[in-house]
């Protein structure tokens, strides 16, 4: 999916709501755990409850992982089931790889070539020749780690030089090297607030992942009030504020209903730029 795609569905749909599959058996509904597989049970359920109201999913590798074998068989169940079912949905696979470029061109083999993502976090502090090889793959994105909503984004990423520069304004900067607001996003929290109008001071035009909105804090409208481009330019993420707000077997039901709420503050804010 190309950006002006990506834009044509969130004000087709009226929503730039990413939802989070961070989805762990141990916090999922009771009854499911009778399944086959459990996970990919409650991701189907989730991803058809809460589709009509978001453009995009956001699996988090970490709990997939966590489950070994059957996990990773999860995830890749749940992948085929958005691109085979609900295709017109962008699909980021959360997982900030980064690493040398040999191994950088595996991982983006893995997720771009054998599961057919179209997005991949990755973390860029090993500079440029650690983040090029996601670049290669035409149509597909890499969203590199800016400004995180964790408290621990002060040890380093607000840390200046002798010039007043962050560390975080300098990975937006060198990166303006490696790729262009086509291919490229950046991941900032939404606890950030007003740090949104200096990060837009440097890119102004690239699309925005936000995690942190709903359990973590984040405000949706400061976040569109700092964050917001006229076209859009952001992907707001919730994850357990929906997938999580029922631990009953109205779980997907309840789901649809917190989706639908975001749906409706987001078509909100569309309307405020156009």
């Amino acid at each position: 999916m190309n950006k002006q795609e990506l834009v044509n569905l969130i004000f087709k749909k009226k929503t730039f709501l990413c939802v989070g599959l961070d989805t762990d058996v141990k916090k999922i509904p009771q009854h499911l755990l009778k399944a086959e597989d459990p996970i990919f049970e409650f991701n189907k359920a989730i991803i058809d409850a809460t589709a009509p109201y978001c453009v995009a999913y956001k699996p988090n590798l970490a709990f997939y992982e966590a489950f070994g074998l059957k996990g990773m068989i999860a995830f890749e169940k749940t992948v085929k089931y958005l691109n085979s079912n609900y295709p017109d949905h962008f699909v980021i696979a959360d997982a900030k790889r980064g690493d040398i470029g040999n191994t950088s061109a595996m991982y983006a083999r893995t997720f771009f070539e054998e599961y057919d993502i179209d997005a991949l976090t990755v973390a860029p502090y090993m500079g440029e020749d650690s983040v090029t090889p996601f670049l290669q793959y035409d149509g597909k994105w890499v969203v590199l780690l800016a400004l995180t909503s964790n408290k621990g984004s002060h040890d380093f990423q607000l840390t200046a030089d002798t010039n007043g520069e962050r560390l975080f304004e300098k990975v937006l900067r060198r990166s303006q090297f490696w790729a262009n607001d086509e291919n490229m996003m950046y991941v900032v929290g939404a606890t950030q607030g007003r740090m949104f109008e200096d990060i837009r001071a440097i890119v102004p035009h690239h699309f925005l992942l936000v995690p942190g909105v709903g359990a973590q804090g984040g405000s949706l409208q400061e976040v569109c009030k700092y964050g917001m481009t006229n076209e859009c330019g952001l992907l707001v993420n919730s994850s357990r504020g929906i997938i999580y707000a029922s631990s009953a077997e109205d779980f997907a039901q309840v789901a649809a209903e917190k989706a639908k709420e975001l749906q409706a503050e987001m078509e909100t804010e569309l309307n405020k730029i156009r």
